[in-house]
């Protein structure tokens, strides 16, 4: 049994891995259960690391440092990836306001922090670790830790004591804070659902279809790339139908006429002045759009060639080369009017017109070839860190603050992350990752971070609650969580009449809490929540990660 006992207790490589295996294995098998419904998820391979730390099971110093980090920054680039598309588009659809209100609950949630520090007088690196743990935002716990190393040279595991401390109230503080609000104001889920809906249907740059009956007699006999530059706004015309029935594609150099249909799609916002533009709006059945004889259907097409990543739909000139008509791209969910400068990217899905071959002729330029969205391209997610780590290491200055602010190996790649997802296809990188390829990257670095976390701060953990009085770190933790989200859910509700629904997504965004989340939308039973804590997930992690180090260099 020497060799067993070895492989547990003699630091190595084996040892290592066979440790953060079992704990990593223990807290996947803990985080299946639930109390109340709630489950606080893999936060359990924490509470995991802590107990085989305070039973002796450790790793090497050196390696313990490493895997940590190295599982932070997995973590923490895997988020940009997936929040980065979206990133920009979110100060858009109302996200302007949304993102202001969970600024607002961050900062409350900092403030709240030094007042309890400056009148119990405990250390600002635990009462950093207790906010981060209060709003559930890990990569904060990581900024913290590093910063506090960069600065004095050591770690200090009261950082991640306060967090692990916090975390399980601050999981029920979030979902608390959101049954309060829902009783207080007497909420019918139902209701907001239908006003929700009415104000899906009001969105500003949502796309939209319309008939137009061509009446400006400034446009007759021109085409329709004339009538682009006459009218500077975001629209494509499919088809166009003119008297006597005859229906074409509507190509760059298709001519309109007095009396001629056409198929227009916009959007929202756009839409009155293209068709007072145009004519007048009239009301026609997507049938009465067939054209059958040529056999054409709008058909939606996958960019997966990577030599097609970054140029413009101008630059391919699908319409004069092809015969289609690209209307619609939707791109991470988002549909987006078919512009001729949009430079596209791998994994768009573009809606096209156009005949069987015409389409088919399409599809063999762009790709549209499903599994190679499955081949990993690793190249740019390497890239991506190590510029990631480069940009977290660059010191900036603040005026006021003694010593400079860095990203940090949290910040860095996130916002690198972020910055790549949406402009490397103008440098040709492939950024483009499957929903499933990215969980696995995330999950991965996340486990390995809080193993890592546990076994750091659990040979002290318990005697800190027990004889150190960290116990009342519970509470502080628990004010720090409700006291932000009270005060702005209930002005968001009381004051902006916020519906509920987009009201659970920015609680849950603003604590970058996926439990919270995911009891908002088995709540609702929509999507409506989670629009609203995408919304604001990017700017609320930036900012969480942010105040984390500034909290440990100023005070």
């Amino acid at each position: 049994m020497e060799w067993f006992k070895a492989l547990f207790f003699q630091e190595g490589v084996a040892q290592s891995v066979v440790v953060l295996a079992a704990v990593i294995s223990l807290g996947l098998i803990l985080s299946k259960i639930k109390i109340a419904k709630i489950s606080f998820g893999i936060t359990w391979i924490l509470f995991a690391g802590i107990a085989f730390s305070h039973f002796g099971f450790g790793i090497d110093g050196n390696t313990l440092h490493f895997v940590k980090e190295f599982g932070l920054i997995l973590f923490v680039y895997s988020i940009g990836l997936q929040v980065g598309p979206g990133f920009f588009s979110s100060f858009k659809k109302g996200g302007i306001k949304l993102n202001l209100l969970a600024m607002s609950i961050v900062v409350l949630g900092v403030l709240t922090t030094l007042a309890l520090h400056f009148i119990t007088k405990t250390p600002i690196q635990a009462m950093t670790g207790i906010m981060s743990g209060a709003i559930t935002n890990t990569p904060g716990l990581g900024a913290a830790q590093q910063t506090y190393l960069d600065v004095n040279g050591v770690s200090d595991p009261s950082i991640a004591m306060g967090y692990a401390v916090a975390y399980p109230l601050g999981v029920l503080g979030i979902i608390f804070s959101i049954l309060f609000i829902k009783s207080l104001f007497r909420v019918d889920i139902s209701k907001e659902l239908a006003d929700s809906r009415k104000a899906k249907g009001k969105d500003q740059e949502s796309t939209v279809k319309t008939t137009v009956k061509v009446r400006n007699p400034a446009i007759f006999g021109k085409s329709m790339a004339e009538i682009k530059k006459l009218l500077d706004r975001k629209f494509v015309v499919s088809r166009v139908s003119y008297p006597g029935g005859i229906i074409k594609i509507a190509l760059a150099d298709t001519f309109v006429q007095q009396g001629c249909d056409l198929l227009v799609v916009t959007s929202v916002k756009e839409k009155d002045v293209v068709v007072a533009f145009l004519g007048e709006e009239i009301s026609k059945s997507d049938k009465d759009w067939d054209i059958g004889d040529l056999n054409v259907e709008p058909t939606r097409i996958i960019v997966t060639k990577d030599d097609i990543n970054g140029k413009s739909l101008a630059d391919l000139r699908l319409g004069r080369a092809l015969g289609i008509t690209v209307t619609r791209i939707n791109r991470s969910g988002l549909d987006l009017v078919a512009e001729p400068d949009i430079k596209l990217q791998i994994g768009d899905r573009l809606t096209v017109v156009g005949t069987k071959d015409s389409i088919k002729a399409a599809s063999d330029l762009l790709g549209n070839s499903s599994h190679k969205l499955f081949e990993p391209n690793l190249a740019a997610i390497f890239i991506g860190i190590a510029l990631g780590i480069i940009a977290g290491s660059i010191p900036f200055f603040i005026p006021g603050i003694p010593q400079p602010v860095k990203l940090g190996l949290a910040g860095g790649p996130l916002v690198v992350a972020i910055l790549m997802s949406r402009f490397a296809p103008m440098f040709k990188l492939v950024t483009y990752t499957t929903i499933s390829a990215n969980l696995m990257l995330r999950e991965v670095g996340i486990s390995l971070f809080l193993a890592c976390v546990g076994l750091d701060a659990g040979g002290g953990f318990v005697d800190t609650i027990l004889n150190k009085g960290g116990a009342i770190w519970i509470l502080y933790g628990v004010i720090i969580t409700v006291v932000p989200l009270l005060a702005v859910g209930l002005f968001a509700r009381g004051v902006l009449k916020m519906n509920f629904l987009a009201l659970m997504g920015l609680i849950a965004g603003s604590t970058t809490d996926p439990p919270a989340l995911a009891y908002a939308g088995a709540s609702a039973g929509n999507d409506v929540p989670a629009l609203s804590y995408a919304t604001v997930y990017p700017l609320t992690m930036f900012l969480r990660v942010l105040f984390a180090q500034l909290l440990i260099l100023l005070f």
